[in-house]
């Protein structure tokens, strides 16, 4: 049987299946624009991680509200650990502690 997510949209509190949202990539990322070297640009457009274990990713609410947020999620056991606003900027520090938690040392590996 396979395994889907269920996450949590904290923009507009629905739950619902991954297949009623869109997935957007790692989040957190460093965005170079105008004046930045070719180098920044290309590592910004062409390099991310793609961890085993704890992982950010950017979603979209596409059959709800519309809006992105951020997911924080392990990729092996598809445990959903928060969902979050996306006009953060890292992490918040409750939902570090909550991975901690749940994954101790798992900071050590990123």
């Amino acid at each position: 049987m396979d395994k889907m997510l269920t996450l949590t949209c904290p923009c507009c509190n629905v739950t619902a299946e991954e297949t009623e949202f869109h997935a957007g990539g790692e989040a957190h990322l460093k965005r170079f624009g105008p004046g930045s070297s070719d180098d920044e640009f290309e590592s910004y457009l062409f390099t991310r991680k793609n961890p085993k274990g704890v992982h950010f990713e950017r979603w979209r609410h596409n059959n709800g509200c519309g809006k992105w947020f951020h997911v924080a999620r392990c990729t092996t056991s598809l445990e959903v650990f928060a969902s979050y606003p996306a006009q953060t900027y890292a992490p918040p520090e409750d939902i570090l502690v909550h991975i901690d938690t749940r994954r101790p040392g798992w900071r050590a590996k990123t």
